[in-house]
């Protein structure tokens, strides 16, 4: 699956959650809240890692780290569609440019061979 079919797959799991919303509680979520939910997934997640790496005990294991991170995945995905970002695009300029200020870090003064 291509990054443009993953975030086709999350806008539709994120109306089928509108849906929901609003027969339940009358009402979606906002960006806001939204963002928030994914920061209480981001949370869950660093819990996880804690427990993989044997720092702290969580049910699930393996399968719940890894549900974890797929939602983190939706709610970044759902959130570029939110905000209007074109998540590929931002992705590669940002990668070209950690790249670019690495290695210009690693060639610098001090740099070893």
């Amino acid at each position: 699956m291509n990054l443009e079919e993953l975030t086709q797959q999350a806008l539709r799991i994120h109306a089928l959650y509108d849906v929901m919303n609003r027969r339940e509680r009358e009402r979606t979520w906002t960006r806001e809240e939204f963002m928030l939910g994914f920061m209480g997934d981001v949370g869950d997640l660093a819990k996880l890692v804690m427990a993989e790496e044997g720092a702290r005990q969580m049910p699930g294991g393996r399968a719940s780290l890894e549900h974890e991170l797929a939602d983190c995945l939706w709610s970044v995905l759902v959130l570029a569609h939110l905000y209007d970002v074109d998540l590929e695009t931002a992705f590669r300029r940002t990668m070209t440019n950690l790249d670019t200020e690495i290695r210009a870090r690693l060639e610098g003064p001090g740099a070893s061979s």
